[in-house]
């Protein structure tokens, strides 16, 4: 993770809090929650999966261009929509190429079939033949999208999604 921030930082972004050590922690496999930002969509800390606790924040203009930022990746794993219209939000996870989306928050259900797409991995785990159950399927663009949970909507937020 340490590199991961690093790289981040030589690639142009901007730590806003964490990205160290925790005090007492100098051995072992730990690193403070890492916020950058100023995140240029063309870095490796934006393109990569780095499973840590680090969070890219990358500016956008429109709805349009956050899906495009989004899905400019060669990784899906998971991703999260915030808004306060989850019709809509619904309708922009369907947009966004990922294995599994969140509402408002994310919560996996255990029980549903998961797994990412791109370069996150092929197939789904725990999938049946018959997933309906946890899927509904776009027709404009035939991918399925996975609502994974529905949190509340954020209080007094409002939002293009």
């Amino acid at each position: 993770m340490e590199g991961y921030i690093a790289r981040g930082l030589d690639e142009g972004a901007r730590l806003t809090t964490g990205g160290g050590r925790p005090a007492g922690l100098d051995r072992g496999w730990f690193v403070e929650p890492a916020v950058l930002t100023d995140v240029d969509n063309t870095s490796v800390v934006a393109q990569e999966e780095t499973f840590g606790p680090v969070l890219t924040i990358r500016p956008y203009d429109g709805e349009d261009e956050a899906v495009r930022l989004a899905n400019d990746s060669a990784y899906g794993l998971a991703g999260t929509i915030w808004t306060a219209d989850t019709e809509h939000g619904t309708s922009v996870a369907r947009r966004i190429r990922s294995g599994t989306v969140g509402m408002n928050g994310y919560v996996p259900d255990i029980g549903s079939p998961y797994g990412g797409v791109k370069s996150s991995g092929p197939g789904r785990e725990l999938a049946r033949r018959d997933s309906r159950r946890t899927s509904s399927r776009s027709r404009s663009t035939g991918r399925d999208v996975r609502v994974v949970s529905r949190g509340p909507s954020p209080a007094g937020r409002t939002s293009p999604a």
